[in-house]
Protein backbone atom coordinates (compact mmCIF):
# COMPACT_ATOMS: atom_id res chain seq x y z
CA UNK A 1 0.00 0.00 0.00
CA UNK A 2 1.44 3.60 -0.45
CA UNK A 3 2.81 5.11 2.42
CA UNK A 4 1.38 8.90 1.51
CA UNK A 5 4.34 10.43 -0.05
CA UNK A 6 4.37 11.07 -3.51
CA UNK A 7 5.17 13.15 -6.47
CA UNK A 8 2.63 14.56 -8.59
CA UNK A 9 3.67 14.22 -12.05
CA UNK A 10 2.53 15.07 -16.09
CA UNK A 11 4.26 12.98 -18.65
CA UNK A 12 4.32 14.00 -22.40
CA UNK A 13 3.60 10.63 -24.25
CA UNK A 14 4.52 11.76 -27.44
CA UNK A 15 7.70 13.45 -26.60
CA UNK A 16 8.70 10.80 -23.81
CA UNK A 17 9.27 13.47 -21.25
CA UNK A 18 7.46 14.68 -17.61
CA UNK A 19 7.55 17.29 -15.22
CA UNK A 20 7.23 16.32 -11.71
CA UNK A 21 7.02 17.97 -8.05
CA UNK A 22 4.40 20.48 -8.36
CA UNK A 23 1.69 21.30 -6.14
CA UNK A 24 -0.49 20.22 -8.37
CA UNK A 25 -1.03 18.36 -11.69
CA UNK A 26 -1.23 21.27 -13.68
CA UNK A 27 1.59 23.07 -12.54
CA UNK A 28 3.56 20.22 -13.99
CA UNK A 29 1.64 20.44 -17.09
CA UNK A 30 2.31 24.14 -17.47
CA UNK A 31 5.80 23.57 -17.29
CA UNK A 32 5.54 21.08 -20.29
CA UNK A 33 3.45 23.23 -22.44
CA UNK A 34 5.59 26.35 -22.36
CA UNK A 35 8.39 23.43 -23.13
CA UNK A 36 6.52 22.61 -26.47
CA UNK A 37 4.25 19.56 -25.35
CA UNK A 38 0.85 19.65 -26.93
CA UNK A 39 -1.84 19.37 -24.04
CA UNK A 40 -3.51 16.13 -25.49
CA UNK A 41 -0.26 14.51 -25.20
CA UNK A 42 -0.20 15.13 -21.57
CA UNK A 43 -1.58 12.38 -18.54
CA UNK A 44 -0.90 12.98 -14.92
CA UNK A 45 0.39 10.61 -12.60
CA UNK A 46 1.84 10.00 -8.98
CA UNK A 47 4.88 8.55 -7.97
CA UNK A 48 5.06 6.73 -5.03
CA UNK A 49 8.96 6.92 -3.78
CA UNK A 50 8.82 4.38 -0.93
CA UNK A 51 7.15 1.56 -2.90
CA UNK A 52 8.06 2.70 -6.27
CA UNK A 53 4.53 2.64 -7.45
CA UNK A 54 2.98 4.48 -10.28
CA UNK A 55 -0.97 5.82 -10.26
CA UNK A 56 -2.73 7.20 -13.06
CA UNK A 57 -4.83 9.46 -11.37
CA UNK A 58 -5.19 13.36 -11.63
CA UNK A 59 -8.11 16.51 -12.73
CA UNK A 60 -5.58 16.84 -15.81
CA UNK A 61 -6.77 13.66 -17.15
CA UNK A 62 -10.61 14.18 -17.06
CA UNK A 63 -10.91 15.26 -20.80
CA UNK A 64 -14.30 14.18 -22.41
CA UNK A 65 -13.05 14.97 -26.01
CA UNK A 66 -10.69 12.50 -25.81
CA UNK A 67 -13.34 9.95 -24.38
CA UNK A 68 -11.45 10.35 -20.85
CA UNK A 69 -14.09 10.71 -18.18
CA UNK A 70 -12.49 10.18 -14.91
CA UNK A 71 -9.42 11.84 -12.98
CA UNK A 72 -8.04 7.80 -13.82
CA UNK A 73 -6.23 7.31 -17.28
CA UNK A 74 -8.95 4.96 -18.84
CA UNK A 75 -7.15 3.84 -21.32
CA UNK A 76 -4.86 0.55 -21.02
CA UNK A 77 -2.38 1.40 -23.19
CA UNK A 78 -1.94 4.72 -22.54
CA UNK A 79 -1.36 4.03 -18.97
CA UNK A 80 1.50 1.59 -20.16
CA UNK A 81 3.01 4.48 -21.58
CA UNK A 82 2.81 6.46 -18.99
CA UNK A 83 4.28 4.30 -16.41
CA UNK A 84 7.04 3.06 -18.86
CA UNK A 85 8.19 6.76 -19.15
CA UNK A 86 8.04 7.63 -15.78
CA UNK A 87 9.99 4.42 -14.84
CA UNK A 88 12.69 4.74 -17.67
CA UNK A 89 13.21 8.44 -16.96
CA UNK A 90 13.54 7.75 -13.27
CA UNK A 91 15.47 4.70 -13.38
CA UNK A 92 12.47 2.76 -11.18
CA UNK A 93 12.77 -1.01 -12.00
CA UNK A 94 9.58 -2.65 -12.12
Amino acid sequence: MFDGLFIKLAVDVEREVLAGGGELHADCEQLLLEDGSQQENIWGADWYPHTREVTFEALINIRPRQQNYGMEIQDSDTREQVEMIVRQLMKIAV
